[in-house]
């Protein structure tokens, strides 16, 4: 996924903004990007990919003592994300907020 890609979909919260806000905010836990724009407080999907922003961003502090994080949200084009998000609320793990159906 690039940088311009929507990680939340209920509040239409991009990569880049949730990277900026962590840059700029200096959360402490992965829970704190909720701040920037309601990430993760919709219908949950994106929250582990929430964490991966998190643990990519404790990374670029302190290269050598930090985990590596997981790259999966790299490795997943923005049609890819998508349609697993799609899959997750249809299959009823979570509800977006009315107007966020996916597909909106």
């Amino acid at each position: 996924m690039t940088l311009d890609d929507k990680i939340c979909y209920c509040f239409h919260v991009t990569r880049r903004k949730l990277v900026n806000w962590a840059r700029h905010n200096a959360p402490k836990v992965a829970s704190q990007l909720a701040m920037c724009g309601g990430a993760g407080t919709g219908c949950g999907w994106c929250v582990p990919f929430l964490k991966q922003i998190f643990k990519q961003y404790e990374a670029s502090k302190c290269a050598p003592c930090a985990a590596p994080p997981d790259d999966a949200i790299d490795e997943l084009t923005a049609e890819e994300y998508a349609a697993l998000r799609a899959d997750y609320v249809q299959a009823g793990r979570g509800t977006p907020p009315a107007a966020n159906e996916p597909g909106a």
